[in-house]
């Protein structure tokens, strides 16, 4: 990352992908892959299938809410002091404003900050599909907290 990056470390998509979206747990297990990594942004993809779609065929919003919840929870932590802080979701909310189906391919949410503070975090989330077609809007704040020894 550039001096001018939100980032208090360099990150890449390889890099996040490796380290923060682990077997077992569920980002990994709804196909959730950060795509994009920009000075001030974030971005994954969710593939829209048979872990994602309630059971009309379409994609469910609690999936939407996830991926939100996770694209803003890993781009917040790349924002603090990893060696001394961490962060906790604390508030999300959504507007579902588009339907997408089952096999319409993918979503694809990028978080952008609203507010960095010292203490929290608050990050706009939009999630599109593959035509560029806004899906969802979410807005997600996170609590900045102190490791402990």
């Amino acid at each position: 990352m550039t001096k001018d990056s939100i980032f208090t470390v360099p990150v890449t998509p390889e890099e996040v992908n490796a380290s923060q979206i682990i077997e077992g747990q569920m980002a990994r297990h709804l196909g959730i892959e950060i795509t994009a990594v920009g000075p001030d942004s974030m971005t994954a993809s969710m593939p829209v299938d048979h872990r994602t779609i309630q059971r009309i065929g379409i994609l469910h919003g609690g999936a939407s809410l996830a991926l939100a919840e996770t694209i803003g929870s890993i781009a917040a932590s790349y924002c603090v002091d990893r060696e001394k802080q961490f962060i906790v979701g604390q508030e999300i909310n959504a507007n579902h404003l588009r339907t997408v189906r089952q096999g319409e391919s993918s979503v694809h949410a990028t978080a952008t900050p609203l507010h960095l503070g010292r203490t929290s975090q608050v990050w706009d989330i939009k999630i599109r599909d593959d035509k560029g077609r806004l899906v969802c809007v979410s807005r997600f704040t996170v609590a900045v907290l102190e490791k402990r020894d």
